[in-house]
């Protein structure tokens, strides 16, 4: 139930238009709102970000009132609350406030208050005859989450069913690699009531065909299921290495799902483990990471230095220092020759070796080397022409060019970029947020279908012994050349990716808001040229 409370030490509502200022409520502990003046209005929202907590005193207000997360890049109606941009799920609260006798006070809830969170509204009636209107999504992960949430929140009334072949409902799958977690309470975003509330169905089920001119669905476990809308929404597939011993070793493991992790996490068991790393991008060096501290591990990779397809030589040279200062190996400019069984049981991995001689012992390997769209179910369906990589193309709204209602999202998904540099060119970007924004786009585009669809900044982050945050995308337009500031070696940096004077994409460490203020002024076309970077003008 709503009740009044006092603002500590706020006698008026007078900030000025573009302002923010985080306050305590009295009568609550650790009760905090944050004021905000949008359009010359103050309100009242909440002051934490609600993907993980981050105070959203110290993010980025916008003159178009948007409110951008410090930490991933969440974005916020300030006037609404609502949520605009993943990685974020639920809106914030907005609270009324008046100025009374010299000193301000906010009516609201106090679970609200605490909890800086609002649910989306997904509320729906049981769904009747699947002729009338049914949306069939295939796949189980972030993209599915933003299109099934965004239908109802958009007054779909229709059926929903999404077909995952995981066994658990959508999860913060970017926690498996940073946290090596597996407790499934902490990693589902929202719990069976949520989905039942909202007539979303959940089947457990592989799906093996698409009859895209009958419009239905076949799974392995035979089950047929019709559609008048479908999104494709599988994910990716780890790739192992056609090397020997990889196929038939144990405890060679690849990382995409919780059922990979616990697996993992149970051959690491009582640490003291010697874990080998094949492949030195990002979901290898966050498991490295991750295990290095009771472990002893190593990365092998081909690049020169970890990270260098993405960040470049110079940021990637400075956090292996970094990262070997955290008891983290590497083997660089290496190749993979073999893997070779243990001496004490020649069904399990014992050891790698490189093509230069150098044999590493292992207890464990795990293949970080990357992962190939999901897509195999329809690589002989004439239906649809799949891309050289197996991605499917699609529209700015992830509907796919020459079929009718059918959309595909997430790391299947080739589509148009229009962020700097990237000139309308089609990407494939395989990024949490992306495919949570996608899922929205698409959402948006089934229930109104002559609405405007919305480009967004690319970001994603990544624990690296401390928070890299990234923002931008070079693989549209490539990159020439790097303004660095600061250290990497020192997790303390913010590099910005150009071709030609155009910042196409950003890094950073240990400098927030850095990101999300690069990533408000890409998105209005604001951002400062590599000469005026060179020149000393600061993002934030």
């Amino acid at each position: 139930m709503a009740q009044e409370y006092k603002l500590k030490g706020v006698s008026s509502l007078d900030l000025s238009p573009g302002s923010k200022q985080e306050v305590e409520v009295e009568g609550i502990e650790n009760g905090k709102v944050l004021l905000v003046n949008t359009g010359g209005k103050t309100q009242a929202l909440g002051s934490k970000c609600t993907h993980y907590g981050a105070p959203l005193a110290k993010g980025v207000l916008t003159s178009d009132g948007r409110i951008t997360c410090p930490w991933h890049g969440a974005c916020f109606n300030a006037k609404t609350g609502d949520i605009e941009d993943a990685p974020a799920l639920d809106h914030l609260p907005v609270f009324q406030v008046a100025e009374r006798d010299g000193a301000v006070y906010l009516t609201g809830e106090e679970s609200a208050i605490k909890s800086s969170k609002r649910q989306p509204k997904v509320k729906c009636a049981e769904f009747g005859s699947v002729q009338d209107d049914h949306v069939v999504v295939v796949g189980g992960g972030s993209g599915t989450l933003g299109v099934v949430e965004s239908l109802r929140e958009n007054g779909y009334k229709g059926g929903i069913t999404v077909i995952s072949n995981e066994g658990y409902y959508p999860i913060d799958r970017t926690k498996l690699s940073k946290a090596l977690m597996t407790d499934l309470s902490k990693l589902q975003w929202r719990n069976k009531d949520f989905y039942e509330g909202g007539s979303i169905k959940f089947v457990q089920g592989e799906v093996n065909n698409v009859d895209f001119s009958g419009r239905f669905v076949t799974t392995s476990e035979g089950e047929k299921i019709d559609y008048t809308k479908l999104v494709l929404a599988t994910g990716g597939t780890p790739r192992r290495l056609p090397l020997e011993g990889f196929k038939n070793l144990g405890n060679i493991f690849t990382f995409r799902n919780v059922h990979d992790t616990k697996k993992i996490v149970d051959q690491i068991g009582e640490k003291g483990k010697k874990i080998v790393v094949v492949g030195s991008s990002f979901i290898g060096i966050e498991l490295a990471v991750a295990t290095a501290g009771d472990n002893d591990v190593t990365v092998i990779g081909m690049e020169n230095v970890p990270l260098e397809r993405v960040l470049g030589e110079k940021v990637g040279s400075g956090l292996q220092k970094a990262l070997e200062g955290k008891g983290v190996k590497f083997y660089m400019g290496a190749s993979v020759d073999k893997a070779e069984p243990s001496a004490s049981d020649e069904s399990k991995v014992g050891s790698v070796s490189l093509k230069d001689g150098t044999k590493l012992e292992a207890d464990l390997v795990v293949l970080g080397v990357g992962v190939a769209p999901a897509t195999q179910f329809l690589k002989n369906n004439s239906g649809i022409k799949l891309e050289d990589d197996g991605s499917i193309k699609t529209n700015d709204d992830y509907s796919v060019p020459g079929l009718k209602d059918v959309y595909a999202i997430g790391d299947i998904a080739t589509f148009p970029y229009h962020g700097p540099g990237g000139e309308g060119k089609h990407v494939r970007i395989e990024h949490w947020n992306v495919a949570q924004k996608a899922g929205r786009i698409a959402a948006n585009h089934i229930v109104n279908p002559g609405g405007k669809t919305e480009h967004f900044i690319p970001i994603f982050w990544s624990a690296l012994g401390a928070q890299l945050r990234y923002c931008g995308n070079t693989m549209a337009s490539g990159w020439d050349d790097l303004v660095l500031e600061g250290s990497p070696a020192e997790n303390k940096f913010v590099a910005y990716y150009c071709k030609g004077e155009t910042v196409v994409a950003m890094a950073s460490m240990g400098r927030d808001p850095a990101m999300a203020q690069s990533a408000e002024l890409m998105r209005v076309n604001k951002m400062p040229t590599k000469t005026e970077l060179q020149e000393g003008i600061s993002v934030v």
